[in-house]
């Protein structure tokens, strides 16, 4: 039996008997202790093979981490042998940012889901281009970027381009971070006018460094599940008009519906997990139905077994990411979801 295998039965209450960002932060220095090469053989997981090949890039498999969980690269190497066929990190900014007031973040447990108000706490882009750059881990890196809070909304191209230009050489993709419900005003940069602004910028940018550099980074555009379906509609125009490389359905959504009356239910932020699960495969069809293949997808939102990654995958993804479900089955459902797949 595999020591992750005791996850839910041994390992779990006790991590639940923490606050949930104290387990987080814990989490995240174990896996950077672990990250040592002896000590990866011993914690480590072997999975199958099941490679796919988008954007000019080839994943061992179809499963990712969200971004979210290692947001500095603290981490890298261990989790990357834990099985998974990428790993999104960040959301990083400019500058470092300390993020919203605690608490926030908080278990659904009835629900198997998350509350989230985080804000983008990082250490900034510097301090997560040094871990890149001393990471051992050789699969498929990509980076979540975003714009500092003090920064206005008219001025958050720099700030992208900013983080853009700093990670170029160390990731293998950039995901633009224009959805998250937790930062003033982000999630108006869906906005078509302000879309086509940012992107179109980067895109720009992403020529020169292709050319300077002689290497080519896909871009791709991270989306809210809470979009209606003419926002949906010219977010994918947007985004095949100006050839964006690939797009991410969803982030955390702000509806409480599936939770309604449970514990935190009333905390604002984002909510993922299992809640978010039927919200993010809609989108995600509807998407698919829009870009009709020339935009390859990944699938992010309550997956946490085998058969809600087929789902995304059945709905149009490639590629599918999980978060929540590692705080809540620990990383054996890594295993478990690749081998089965």
């Amino acid at each position: 039996m595999s020591l992750y295998a005791l996850y839910p039965s041994l390992i779990r209450p006790i991590v639940f008997c923490m606050q949930p960002e104290t387990a987080h932060t814990m989490t995240i220095k174990l896996g950077q202790l672990l990250s040592k090469p002896p000590l990866l053989r011993l914690f480590g997981q072997k999975v199958a093979s099941k490679p796919v090949e988008i954007m000019g890039l080839k994943f061992d498999n179809p499963l990712g981490l969200a971004a979210g969980m290692d947001k500095n690269g603290d981490a890298i190497d261990y989790l990357g042998a834990l099985g998974f066929g990428h790993l999104e990190l960040g959301t990083v900014t400019p500058l470092p940012q300390d993020g919203n007031p605690q608490p926030r973040m908080f278990r659904i447990r009835e629900a198997r889901g998350l509350i989230n108000r985080m804000g983008f706490n990082n250490k900034g882009v510097d301090y997560l281009v040094k871990n890149l750059q001393q990471r051992h881990y050789n699969g498929i890196v990509g980076v979540s970027i975003g714009k500092n809070e003090i920064t206005p909304l008219e001025r958050a191209q720099d700030d992208y381009l900013i983080c853009m230009q700093k990670v170029y050489n160390y990731c293998d993709y950039i995901a633009v971070n224009i959805s998250c419900p937790n930062t003033k005003d982000l999630t108006a940069l869906q906005d078509e006018e302000p879309l086509v602004k940012l992107l179109g910028g980067l895109k720009e940018e992403q020529m020169k460094l292709a050319n300077s550099t002689n290497k080519y980074v896909p871009l791709v555009v991270k989306i809210a599940p809470d979009l209606n379906e003419q926002q949906i509609n010219a977010l994918c125009d947007a985004c095949l008009s100006l050839k964006i490389d690939g797009m991410t359905c969803t982030n955390t959504t702000t509806s409480r519906d599936e939770i309604y009356g449970l514990p935190h239910a009333s905390e604002w932020g984002g909510l993922s997990g299992e809640p978010l699960r039927q919200k993010a495969t809609l989108v995600l069809s509807k998407v698919h139905a829009r870009v009709q293949g020339k935009i390859p997808l990944i699938g992010v939102g309550g997956v946490g077994s085998v058969i809600s990654a087929r789902e995304k995958l059945a709905a149009g993804a490639s590629l599918v990411q999980l978060y929540s479900s590692f705080v809540y089955q620990g990383p054996q459902v890594i295993e478990d979801i690749v081998n089965n797949l």
